[in-house]
């Protein structure tokens, strides 16, 4: 997953990147470094194990807003764009 924030920061740095997938849920926390001259890749990679579909993608945008996006394939870089999804009051 890679995200582009609009009201957030452009590369999403500090959103929180929910997935459930086979009735399981991982999170990811999108982060710039996390040592002394560290630096992370700013993607969240999800493994699905032996689920084809993805069942909920939810984001936690710095800004406060929080939406879900529908994921139409698995096994590809996904790009999502605050603003673009199904805000979750």
């Amino acid at each position: 997953m890679r995200l582009i924030g609009t009201k957030s920061n452009r590369a999403g740095i500090g959103a929180v990147v929910r997935l459930r997938a086979g009735g399981q849920e991982s999170a990811h926390r999108i982060k710039s470094g996390s040592s002394y001259a560290s630096t992370c890749e700013l993607l969240a990679r999800f493994g699905l194990g032996a689920a084809a579909r993805v069942d909920e993608l939810r984001v936690e945008w710095p800004s406060g807003g929080v939406e879900t996006f529908e994921v139409p394939q698995v096994d590809r870089v996904l790009t999502v764009t605050e603003g673009a999804g199904t805000r979750i009051p």
